[in-house]
């Protein structure tokens, strides 16, 4: 692979990756709601957190829903440290999908 394309792919992943700090604000301000994993492409995984805090919250007058809740909080702390690997998957997917269609 010569330099120039390197570059280019790089440039690419740089621009195209998704941000840390966006994936953060959202794993902080809206703690719970999946919302950093749909933003990181897991939208399967982010609705199923949504869909647990909906349920949980729901069902949290009744106490039912507070083992749930911590279940979900867990999973959310477990994510702030999950996060960089994510975008870095992320990036790598951007460079297998260039590096396919610019050969």
């Amino acid at each position: 692979m010569d330099t120039n394309r390197e570059m280019l792919i790089e440039q690419r992943v740089a621009n195209d990756a998704k941000s840390p700090l966006v994936a953060y604000l959202l794993a902080i301000l809206l703690w719970g709601f999946g919302a950093h994993r749909m933003y990181l492409g897991r939208w399967l995984s982010g609705l199923i957190m949504l869909a647990m805090s909906g349920i949980g919250w729901l069902l949290s007058p009744v106490l039912i829903g507070w083992p749930l809740l911590g279940v979900v909080w867990l999973w959310a702390v477990i994510d702030l440290f999950l996060i960089p690997g994510m975008i870095q998957d992320d990036k790598d997917d951007i460079r297998r999908r260039l590096g396919s269609t610019l050969r």
